[in-house]
């Protein structure tokens, strides 16, 4: 199976639940089985900020195809 990156289209979006991180790596049967591994690992932001409450599923990237880019990669390095 090959390594697919998957990042926000816009590397500001409020959704992108792993800040400083700008991109996940994962393995995927093709593009849309990766982004369907994501959407199902990260489903939503939590709660917002005290200010802007957001319901749990409201920010998510689920049923938003333009959101997220989804490109093959190479494996990536094992963690040390």
């Amino acid at each position: 199976m090959p390594w697919y990156a998957v990042r926000p289209r816009d590397p500001a979006d409020p959704r992108w639940p792993l800040p400083g991180k700008p991109q996940i790596v994962l393995k995927g049967a093709d593009p849309a089985e990766a982004r369907e591994k994501f959407e199902q690992a990260y489903p939503s932001t939590p709660f917002g900020t005290p200010s802007t409450p957001v319901p749990d599923g409201a920010g998510s990237f689920a049923g938003d195809a333009e959101a997220l880019v989804v490109e093959e990669t190479a494996e990536p390095t094992p963690p040390r």
